[in-house]
């Protein structure tokens, strides 16, 4: 499902038109990211949680020529999935 269709399914299930739907996504998307980008966690029960983790610089391989090369470290997202989410992904499998 692309973002498209999650505005007109949201839009169809609220009732609320497309254009206020998708003010409404862009404003989520925007709050989670800035939250995330800062450190803190979003959770939204029995959906799941987002936050930043960490990664630590680690050595790897260059796949071409097998030489050994550096990892910088960096900051990546993590999703959680709540309960509610993974039951019915599993029941429905």
């Amino acid at each position: 499902m692309k973002k498209t269709e999650l505005i007109e399914a949201i839009a169809t299930a609220t009732g609320e038109s497309q254009a206020a739907t998708a003010r409404t996504l862009d404003a989520l998307i925007q709050i989670v990211s800035k939250e995330v980008a800062s450190g803190g966690e979003v959770a939204i029960t029995g959906f799941g949680s987002f936050k930043s983790s960490d990664r630590a610089e680690r050595t790897g391989r260059n796949p071409r020529t097998g030489e050994a090369m550096t990892i910088a470290a960096s900051k990546s997202v993590k999703f959680v999935p709540g309960a509610a989410l993974r039951a019915s992904v599993n029941t429905n499998a």
